[in-house]
Parts: C-alpha cells; structure tokens; sequence
C-alpha cells in the first residue's frame, strides 16, 4: 500500500455498510470520511452489474453480501482485498493483512 504506484480503491458497498453500521450506534464514523479518502487519492470502486451477478455466484464460503461483493470487486478488477477475515480466504482472491 506504500509503494508510490499502488493503486488504492474503497468500495462503495464498504461506505454503505460502514453507513448502516453506524445508524445503528455500532460504529463511529467521522464525517469527513469521504474528504479524507479523496484527499489521500483512493479511487472510488462502484457496484457494477457485472460485480453483483458474479457476487451472487461465488461459493458460499461467506454470508456477509457486503464481503461477497468486496471478494467479486476484487476478483474482477484484479485488486488485493485488505481485511483481516479470515472467511475471505476461502476465496480465489488475494488478501492483505
């Protein structure tokens, strides 16, 4: 993530659910999250149809719908997952953390 050509994206399923999260007084969540990720250069990931139809068919290593679109997200733009889920693994994508 360090290097100086990494290409570094957030999913708009992520902001959703980091939305839903904290409606339900689960997760504090600053309001300037979406400045500060434009501001340190993450490119904005959003859902394609493409991403949720092979979201729908992956094996059902994960029930989260929010992780099975980050593990299709990944896998059809060829991107490294960062998470610390250790289901994802189960996954033909790569993981870092």
């Amino acid at each position: 993530m360090e290097r100086p050509d990494a290409v570094l994206a957030f999913s708009v399923a992520s902001i959703w659910e980091l939305g839903i999260k904290r409606a339900q007084k689960k997760l504090d969540l600053p309001e300037t999250l979406l400045a500060t990720l434009a501001e340190e250069e993450f490119t904005e990931l959003r859902v394609s149809s493409a991403h949720a139809l092979l979201a729908s068919a992956l094996p059902s290593h994960h029930r989260d719908p929010f992780d099975r679109m980050l593990v299709a997200q990944a896998q059809s733009e060829s991107l490294t997952l960062v998470t610390n889920d250790a289901q994802i693994a189960a996954y033909e994508v790569p993981v870092l953390w």
